[in-house]
């Protein structure tokens, strides 16, 4: 058998340079992140391609994207910094303390924030976690008071927050009841104002298929009550769908939905509290997904 190849390492320089521009969305945006001139980060991710033998990012005059491999590369990237920092958190004692206030939706807990608590509460065990379910109209006055310090919400264009990944929405009903047979469609739904709503009844208008809103609930368990007792069929984003619901789709007769933006969002008054900010650092280093 031949020698085998021999593979330059991957300095961690780099890869927090690369997962920074891919943050930022630029490298002038980057720069400043990183305490660097533009230039120095432009070398950086050089010696990262030629270590790597391939381009990471297209770079064009106004925007740059990953490529195949820089697409790889993200997630390990994003695991061998967030383990560089656990160990030296280990190495030198760090022992945060203090409490976070957390908001999220009760839809999106189960998928997004019990992995984050788990490794979060591993890492600073001294730090207090008060979390509040509920939905993304709720918590965004909360964070904007300053009575919330984070919120992982649906994301509307004007809403500021960093942007982790997109939800699918899907129509869901039960097996047992073919509600979505009947016209008008009965609708369950949340409170006004919901993102998924809005989708939903403008899809449902813009296909000219008549509906009825027979039940609105603010949680998810009570629009899954809905579905399985047969009363409407509802909109949920995918992660929270249980696996005896059926997704419906247009073979159903009901329009595609698209998706919706989750993103985090951080109270001006939380800015100086350092339990914050490593939660903060923890959900995006977790949960954002390769943009």
């Amino acid at each position: 058998m031949g020698e085998p190849s021999m593979r330059n390492d991957l300095q961690l320089d780099w890869l927090r340079a690369f997962i920074t521009v891919v943050d930022a969305g630029s490298l002038s945006a980057a720069a400043p992140k990183l305490y660097r001139s533009q230039s120095a980060v432009s070398m950086q991710l050089k010696k990262l391609e030629d270590a790597i033998g391939k381009p990471v990012l297209l770079r064009g005059p106004r925007s740059l994207s990953l490529t195949a491999t820089g697409t790889d590369l993200v997630a390990y990237a994003r695991q061998m910094l967030e383990l560089h920092e656990q160990t030296l958190d280990a190495l030198h004692g760090v022992q945060l303390q203090g409490q976070i206030r957390l908001g999220i939706p009760d839809d999106y807990a189960a998928a997004y924030i019990t992995p984050v608590l788990g490794a979060f509460a591993g890492r600073y065990p001294g730090v207090e976690i008060e979390l509040l379910c509920q939905q993304s109209t709720e918590l965004l006055p909360k964070v904007k008071e300053g009575s919330l310090d984070l919120a992982i919400v649906t994301l509307d264009d004007k809403q500021a927050g960093v942007h982790l990944l997109d939800e699918s929405l899907v129509w869901v009903g039960s097996p047992q009841h073919a509600i979505w047979r009947k016209n008008p469609l009965p609708i369950a739904a949340y409170e006004q104002g919901c993102m998924a709503r809005k989708k939903a009844l403008a899809s449902l208008v813009k296909h000219r298929i008549p509906y009825k809103l027979v039940y609105q609930s603010p949680s998810v368990v009570g629009q899954l009550a809905a579905v399985e007792s047969g009363l409407a069929v509802a909109v949920l984003v995918r992660s929270c769908v249980p696996a005896h619901l059926h997704i419906l789709g247009e073979e159903h007769g009901l329009p595609a939905l698209g998706s919706v933006r989750v993103g985090v969002v951080r109270s001006q008054a939380s800015k100086g509290k350092q339990a914050v900010t490593a939660m903060h650092k923890l959900i995006v280093g977790m949960l954002r997904s390769g943009h």
